[in-house]
């Protein structure tokens, strides 16, 4: 496979629903939990996910920004190869309304029954700085740091 741009992985991310977000606790230790992307895949380096303000996912957040997304693509029958993604970056809690509605979709009515006004919501952005990504042959990886800072001269 030659090597992927940021649109290539967006393609290959198109049907995936559920990533891992990994962040450090207080204590150094890893957590990870599954969060729901809502199939938003037009992915140009920002995910966004929802959550509320008491959870050790915001208090992590706040004490250090650096996270981790882990997501995995169909693979199975027919010559289907698997596509792992890691992504390193930096996740932001954000609590604007006019921003909660930028991405909601009916089915998050579910888990917050107030729509955007459920107290406390808060949208968490990640900023992905690092791309890894394997195809079960073969891998690679993006910096868009530095791709940006390439663009910006």
């Amino acid at each position: 496979m030659p090597d992927l741009s940021l649109s290539d992985i967006s393609e290959k991310m198109r049907d995936i629903d559920f990533t891992m977000l990994s962040t450090r606790t207080e204590g150094g230790a890893l957590a990870a939990r599954p969060m729901s992307n809502n199939r938003e895949v037009d992915y140009d380096g920002d995910s966004y996910f929802f959550t509320c303000d008491e959870t050790r996912l915001v208090a992590d957040i706040m004490r250090d920004s650096n996270v981790g997304l882990a997501y995995q693509a169909k693979s199975g029958m027919l010559g289907m190869k698997p596509f792992f993604l890691a992504v390193e970056g930096r996740a932001e809690a954000i609590k604007d309304k006019g921003r909660f509605e930028e991405h909601w979709h009916k089915e998050l009515d579910a888990w917050f029954k107030q729509g955007v006004d459920t107290p406390g919501l808060t949208l968490i952005k990640v900023h992905a700085e690092r791309l890894h990504y394997w195809d079960g042959f073969d891998s690679g990886e993006l910096d868009l740091t530095r791709q940006k800072a390439a663009a910006e001269g």
